[in-house]
């Protein structure tokens, strides 16, 4: 998922992915794909990645990708990506990529939707800090309501990897 920010803005997630790993480990450049957030339309910049990722993939209409792993995270709030409660990507089962404003923040966000994490061969969550504990519980308690829950790989492994903090109230 990526904030509809260009790619050297301070809360650009690619920006903290380059710095953090990409640049210690210098992969070739077609082997990067990121959101190109700087559109001014967070709606095009979606169907213009999601373009990408059907070429990388060569899919055939209808058919969803097959991401070997998918690394994500949880908010305090029980999101993912930036599938956040209340917005309207939660709902969209027809496109691999969307776009939604999210009120809490003023912003737009784009990101990959339910069906593209479901049928990821893997996904990891990474989840740190004691104000998550009370929604950690919540969503392995009763996954449906949360959007965190609601990622359920197919045919795929789910693993959740939580620090003793997150974990408190397990």
């Amino acid at each position: 998922d990526e904030r509809h920010v260009p790619p050297d803005h301070p809360d650009s997630n690619f920006r903290v992915a380059r710095e953090a790993l990409l640049s210690k480990i210098a992969p070739a450049e077609s082997n990067i794909h990121r959101i190109h957030a700087e559109e001014p339309d967070a709606a095009r910049a979606a169907d213009d990645y999601e373009k990408e990722l059907k070429e990388f993939f060569s899919a055939m209409p209808g058919a969803w990708p097959r991401f070997d792993l998918v690394l994500l995270g949880m908010g305090p709030d029980g999101h993912t990506a930036s599938l956040f409660p209340g917005t309207t990507a939660l709902d969209v089962e027809d496109k691999w990529v969307t776009s939604c404003w999210v009120e809490k923040f003023k912003a737009f966000r784009i990101t990959l939707t339910f069906p593209v994490l479901n049928h990821a061969g893997g996904v990891m969550f990474l989840v740190s800090g004691g104000d998550k504990a009370e929604m950690l519980r919540k969503v392995l308690g009763d996954r449906e309501p949360f959007p965190s829950g609601r990622v359920r790989p197919e045919s795929g492994r789910l693993v959740w990897m939580v620090d003793r903090a997150a974990a408190a109230l397990l």
